[in-house]
């Protein structure tokens, strides 16, 4: 999102999306959106995850009086109940935080008398957010990615390579004992409980860390007939 500017706060402000592409690493396809300076003489872009239907020429409004239209941006206390919102911010003017991965949908659930919007997050949970948040209407593009079945290393491979060194996961009863606290042993097995306290060293914490019930929490009491 660009700056929350005066023109923004009071207004609207109109740009038109340049380029749509793929970023590695991430689900979304970026749109890149110009806009003129309203300041000082000059173009200025920027870049956000592009919601679905938004498509290259196209106007994008932001600002308070911006209309109620997919890809444009409005603050969330100037949407009815019920739109549906992505790239949502946590805090006034700090470009969007919430809602931004792939096919992700967030809620306008209701509107407070003290100016704050209660949004339901894509996660079903409620959060509460001042009314002068912005948020992108619409629904993030790139929906459906997860449906697709890897089939085969190779494709979780080079989808991992370009985020971050998180695959393959080794299972720690495999290791040394000097690589991780399961390790060691004749056989493989963990040799010790695996609840941890929550202020143990950092190369200690492995396994179920500050769990205050562990199994598969089944309802152990004699049911009364």
């Amino acid at each position: 999102m660009r700056r929350r500017d005066i023109t923004e706060r009071h207004n609207r402000i109109k740009g038109v999306v340049r380029k749509i592409y793929h970023d590695p690493g991430r689900g979304a396809p970026l749109a890149i959106i110009e806009y003129k300076n309203p300041i000082q003489y000059g173009r200025e872009k920027v870049i956000m995850a592009a919601a679905e239907g938004v498509y290259t020429g196209q106007y994008i409004y932001a600002g308070k009086t911006a209309p109620l239209f997919v890809g444009n941006i409005l603050p969330v206390g100037e949407m009815p109940e019920g739109t549906l919102i992505c790239n949502m911010e946590s805090i006034p003017g700090d470009g969007g935080n919430y809602i931004r991965s792939s096919g992700a949908v967030g809620a306008v659930v209701a509107q407070t008398v003290s100016g704050k919007t209660v949004i339901r997050l894509p996660s079903g949970q409620k959060k509460i957010v001042k009314g002068t948040c912005r948020a992108m209407v619409g629904v993030v593009a790139g929906g459906g990615r997860p449906e697709k079945p890897m089939l085969k290393a190779g494709r979780a491979y080079h989808k991992y390579k370009v985020k971050r060194n998180c695959w393959p996961k080794v299972s720690g009863v495999c290791m040394n004992p000097v690589e991780h606290p399961h390790g060691g042993g004749n056989h493989q097995h963990v040799g010790k409980p695996t609840t941890v306290g929550r202020y143990r060293t950092p190369g200690r914490k492995v396994g179920l860390i500050a769990a205050r019930k562990t199994g598969r929490g089944r309802d152990r009491t004699k049911k009364q007939f």
